[in-house]
């Protein structure tokens, strides 16, 4: 880090040393010069000033990172039920892990979780770090909390992953202010150092740019991930790794809050888990014209997703909704229809295994990812495609779909 300071006891002309700033950052009380956050950095004033400002290097505070060894991932769950984006979290670990030669931890705390525990080996785990108490069977902030520290101090993990979801976004910043360490949310994007730094890569101011974070000068480096932005690793028949139990100081998990009765959500079927999605984007004219989208969607056995600009009309849920202001999906076939492909879109779903674009404008974004292109009017392709659909059959397979967008 480096700063500016201002040699007071030098000002002669404060006034002429105001007009120096091409972006108004020094300003004059009648008294002091001061910086403001207007500040560039940019050392006009430390050229030009006549000895008056002065930069200086603070001294960068290091860490001995070769203390900190091993990619953790933390267990996102319910009731001991394993949720998906964990095992995609596993698989990204060990790509990491294999190039600095480190293992890959577990943790998982809970209550009756042990027989769970044994599956993860199954996914390439080197060791599962399990806190079973009856304290831990509801996820409260406090307790869970105390754990993962404790999981930290004594296991020292140069990198942790966190699922992006409800109960990991609550979770990971809480951990990581406890290490005064950084935290990166909804990472799309991660690789490792040689030095163990992580390079953590996200979308940024509304999705316009991509942002490169690392921490060079802390540990533990926290990251969370949405579900389907990783693939889940190949299940081992023979798993080689251990089960570890832990044991923390019941005073440790004391709360303040109190789990009077659990209600479960009524399952249903999500996007994010789908093979096949229908996507409408801003090229729909109005409400009614989504019923083509519901039929081609019917004929292929797809859900219905959409962009945000049919969101904000009420035209459909926002459950459905893709995008960096959405869901993840990842699905083995997306057929995108009137969407012109804005980053913030391309961010939820870049990562399918097949795409298939629908547009008039030969030059939307949308078709630097897709890898079928159909450009035209999609009042006038659809309707063709369910034509030609219905007169190979409904249960058309996507390789099929394939040879006939192609």
């Amino acid at each position: 880090m480096a700063k500016i300071i201002i040699h007071q006891n030098q000002v002669t002309s404060p006034e002429e040393l105001v007009k120096l700033c091409p972006f108004s950052a020094i300003e004059y009380d009648n008294k002091y010069l001061s910086i403001n956050a207007a500040c560039k950095m940019c050392k006009i004033c430390i050229k030009k000033g006549a000895g008056v400002f002065e930069w200086v290097e603070e001294e960068t505070v290091t860490i001995d990172k070769s203390k900190w060894r091993g990619i953790a991932v933390y267990v996102d769950h319910v009731d001991g039920e394993i949720h998906p984006v964990t095992l995609e979290l596993i698989g990204k670990a060990k790509e990491l892990a294999e190039k600095i030669n480190h293992p890959v931890y577990c943790v998982f705390m809970g209550h009756e979780i042990e027989e769970k525990a044994n599956e993860l080996l199954h996914y390439g785990v080197d060791e599962v770090f399990v806190y079973d108490d009856e304290e831990l069977k509801d996820f409260r902030i406090e307790p869970y909390t105390a754990v993962f520290e404790d999981f930290i101090q004594n296991l020292h993990p140069t990198i942790v992953l966190v699922g992006g979801t409800t109960v990991g976004r609550s979770l990971a910043p809480r951990v990581a202010a406890r290490f005064r360490t950084g935290l990166t949310a909804d990472c799309t994007i991660l690789g490792v150092q040689e030095n163990t730094d992580l390079d953590q890569i996200r979308p940024a101011f509304g999705g316009n740019i991509m942002a490169h974070i690392y921490t060079p000068n802390h540990r533990p480096q926290f990251a969370t991930v949405r579900y389907k932005i990783f693939s889940a690793p190949e299940r081992l028949e023979n798993p080689v790794g251990k089960i570890t139990n832990c044991v923390i100081a019941k005073e440790a998990l004391a709360s303040k809050i109190t789990v009077l009765d659990v209600k479960q959500k009524e399952k249903e079927m999500s996007i994010e888990d789908a093979e096949v999605v229908i996507v409408a984007g801003r090229g729909i004219k109005k409400q009614e014209d989504l019923e083509m989208i519901h039929q081609l969607a019917d004929l292929l056995g797809a859900h219905v997703a959409s962009t945000r600009p049919l969101i904000e009309a009420g035209w459909t849920d926002p459950r459905k909704q893709i995008g960096l202001s959405g869901r993840t999906v990842k699905p083995r076939l997306i057929i995108t229809c009137g969407v012109s492909g804005a980053i913030q879109f391309v961010a939820g779903m870049n990562n399918s295994e097949c795409i298939i674009a629908i547009n008039q404008d030969e030059n939307a974004p949308i078709f630097k990812v897709a890898h079928y292109a159909l450009k035209g009017d999609m009042y006038q392709i659809i309707p063709a495609l369910i034509r030609k659909i219905n007169s190979l059959g409904i249960n058309i397979s996507i390789d099929q779909l394939k040879q006939v967008v192609s």
